[in-house]
Parts: structure tokens; C-alpha cells; sequence
């Protein structure tokens, strides 16, 4: 028992709780879109839900501290609905918000197949529509309808493409800025986490030892340097994410580096800022790697040659 009342099943869900201030006004619009991107839905007016999670809960900080940085007020909760809403109403919420994005890109692949005749080479559009399939499909938390038809589509039009070509300026690597010191994320590692890792071991400190830990309240020891975890020394910074920290902090200004970054940020950020065409594949690979590997050593090991592979391939151009 709990204050009265019988203990249920584990807490599902994560509510963020927020007031902005009137001004400056975009920020209010700022934050909805990324709440929107985050695929939070609206139970009552400023309060917005997430599946619980650790993912999501990471992402609910981010937009809490840029909340708070616009001197707005935002609170983090754990709940669990006892009387009003039901899970399975909180649910629909976010299969309705789903079903309607799918259809909005259904419309929109319909639009640009019937362009097909027009014009010859649409692979920047589709490669666009294929990454905003990957970013609802992201969060789509409760497998909404819509997915299979929006697919199948892009993969119609996906087989009568042919790759473009890419052009870009190449640069030498930077040596290494470190040596051997404990860099420490938290377990779980994705995209930024597993990019970061393998820019610090490549072009920051080669003999890099990688801990791994839970993100609540970890206290580093003497000599160790967290990265894209909550209070870290190098994590997120307005709407960078750690890898931009990194090549910022670092002064890695290489061309190719500066590329992958772009990816990297569309990718964990989820804000669309580069439009990237290369993300939806990276962001592919690096989901079937998570989907089939638990341990983050192998994580890592697996993941970081994507990213070599990606940066010879930019260093080339």
C-alpha cells in the first residue's frame, strides 16, 4: 500500500509539466515544435506525456532545462493514471497524432510520384520524405496505422532512383589531444553517444577507456570526463548536440567531421535542421545495430566503423 491506495503495475508514463513566459514568443514555438518532434502528445494545456523511458526521459530534460534557460518554469513526472484518463485513451492519443503524420507523408510521395514523369531525378525529395518516414516512425511509440502504406510507396519510388553523386572539399585529421583518460556515458548508447565515443577515441584521445553507467545522479570519479549525459562536461549545448560540443570544444574543424555532424544532429536533435539525405540510412544502420546488440562495448565496436567508413567517404569528396 501507497498513501491508501493498492500498489498497480510499474509507472508507464512521463509527464512534462512546463509554463513559458509570454516573451520572447519564440520560444513557446520553439518548444512546441520540439515537443512535436519528440512525439510527446497534450493531455491538458503545457502538460505533454512521453512513454517512460530512458530515452525518453533524457529528452524530456533537454527541453526542461531549455525551458527553464528561457526563464519559463518545468517540471519532470513519473505518473500512472488512477481515475479520468485511461492508459489505453492516453494511448489513442498518440496513435491519432501518428496516423495523421503518415498521412500526411502518404499525400505528400503521392504528390512527388506524380512528378516522376516531369522530372528525372528526385532523389533529394525522396531521400527527404524516406528520413521524415524514419523520424515518425521513431516515435511511433504504439504502432499507429499508416506506417506499411507510406512505406511501400517510398519504396516504389526508391527502386526507380539511382544515387547521386557527392562533392566536397577534404581535409587531414587532427592528432590526438588526450591520453588514455576514462570518458563515461550512460548505458544504452545510440547515435550521438556511439558517434561521440568514436570521435573522441579517433581524433581526441586514441587510448580512450569507455564506462558505461546509469544516467540518474552519477558521481564521476577523479580524472573522468562524462559525455552526452545529464550534467556531463561535454553534452548538449542550446540545440547542439554532443558531437557539435566535441568539435567545438576541440577545435576539430575538418570538413568531413563537420558533415557527420550535420547527420548526427538531425538524427538525436530531431529538429530537421540540416536535412541531411544521408540520415535516413545512418539512422537505419544504427537502429538494426541497437535492435541486435545489447552491450555497449560491442555497441561501439560495431558502430564506430560506420562512422569511419562515413568520414573516408566525406574526406574523399
Amino acid at each position: 500500500m501507497r498513501n491508501g491506495m493498492p500498489r498497480t503495475s510499474e509507472t508507464k508514463w512521463l509527464l512534462l509539466i512546463h509554463s513559458i513566459p509570454p516573451s520572447p514568443n519564440y520560444l513557446r514555438v520553439k518548444i512546441g515544435r520540439r515537443l512535436q518532434r519528440l512525439g510527446a502528445v497534450a493531455i491538458k494545456n503545457s502538460v505533454y506525456a512521453l512513454p517512460r523511458n530512458d530515452d525518453t526521459h533524457e529528452d524530456f530534460q533537454w527541453v526542461a532545462r531549455e525551458i527553464v534557460e528561457g526563464k519559463g518554469e518545468a517540471s519532470i513526472v513519473e505518473a500512472r493514471f488512477v481515475d479520468g484518463l485511461s492508459d489505453g485513451q492516453v494511448e489513442a492519443l498518440f496513435q491519432t497524432a501518428r496516423e495523421a503524420d503518415y498521412a500526411a507523408l502518404t499525400e505528400d510521395v503521392q504528390r512527388l510520384r506524380a512528378e516522376f514523369a516531369k522530372r528525372t531525378n528526385l532523389t533529394v525529395d525522396l531521400g527527404r520524405l524516406r528520413k521524415r518516414l524514419d523520424e515518425v516512425a521513431a516515435i511511433d511509440f504504439f504502432g499507429a496505422n499508416g506506417r506499411e502504406a507510406a512505406e511501400a510507396l517510398i519504396a516504389d519510388l526508391e527502386e526507380h532512383m539511382e544515387p547521386t553523386k557527392e562533392t566536397q572539399a577534404q581535409r587531414s585529421s587532427r592528432p590526438e589531444i588526450m591520453d588514455g583518460r576514462t570518458w563515461v556515458t550512460r548505458t544504452g548508447i545510440k547515435i550521438d553517444r556511439i558517434a561521440s565515443a568514436w570521435l573522441v577515441r579517433s581524433f581526441i584521445d586514441k587510448q580512450a577507456h569507455f564506462k558505461y553507467v546509469s544516467g540518474q545522479g552519477y558521481k564521476p570519479s577523479s580524472g573522468e570526463l562524462r559525455f552526452d549525459m545529464f550534467e556531463a562536461e561535454y553534452t548538449h549545448e542550446g540545440d547542439r548536440c554532443t558531437f557539435e560540443v566535441l568539435l567545438q570544444r576541440f577545435g576539430l574543424d575538418d570538413p568531413a567531421l563537420r558533415e557527420i555532424a550535420e547527420i548526427v544532429h538531425d538524427l538525436d536533435m530531431k529538429d530537421g535542421k540540416y536535412g541531411r539525405p544521408e540520415a535516413a540510412g545512418i539512422d537505419r544502420l544504427i537502429a538494426g545495430l541497437c535492435s541486435a546488440i545489447t552491450e555497449d562495448d560491442a555497441r561501439l565496436a560495431q558502430g564506430a566503423p560506420i562512422f569511419a567508413s562515413l568520414y573516408q567517404s566525406f574526406r574523399r569528396k
